[in-house]
């Protein structure tokens, strides 16, 4: 690195009470100072109340919550969000979704993958993730 430059953070975890904690051998999200890339979240309070029955709707405006909270533990926020990917246990669910999905991002959305796959932690019908610029 040449002299007088500020040394390059690599990695960095980011971790906030706001959002359900890691519970596995991942994080909420990692940062490098310019980027952060969340972990998927699913439809479970910071509390630990599962919202695996709820409408789809519901458990997408739970798990966008929880990103809005990681990104801004991190210095983003959802303005910010560069690319999303949502993973539905049903691809039926995708207008519900998006319906809801769509209140986060009113103005320049992201670009943003929707995939069925064939089964969800906890048995949940949704989980999103997110890329996002750190903003401060």
């Amino acid at each position: 690195m040449p002299a007088g430059e500020p040394a390059r953070v690599v990695k960095e975890i980011v971790s906030t009470n706001a959002a359900p904690e890691a519970v596995g051998a991942y994080s909420q999200a990692t940062t490098n100072g310019e980027l952060v890339f969340t972990a998927g979240q699913i439809p479970l309070t910071p509390d630990g109340e599962m919202l695996d029955d709820a409408p789809i709707a519901e458990q997408t405006e739970q798990a966008l919550d929880n990103v809005t909270a990681v990104l801004a533990q991190a210095g983003a926020s959802m303005d910010s969000v560069l690319k999303v990917t949502v993973y539905l246990d049903d691809i039926e669910d995708f207008e519900e979704m998006n319906e809801t999905y769509a209140t986060y991002f009113e103005t320049e959305p992201p670009a943003r993958s929707a995939i069925e796959v064939g089964a969800l932690p906890k048995g949940v019908g949704v989980e999103v993730e997110a890329v996002a610029v750190v903003e401060e």
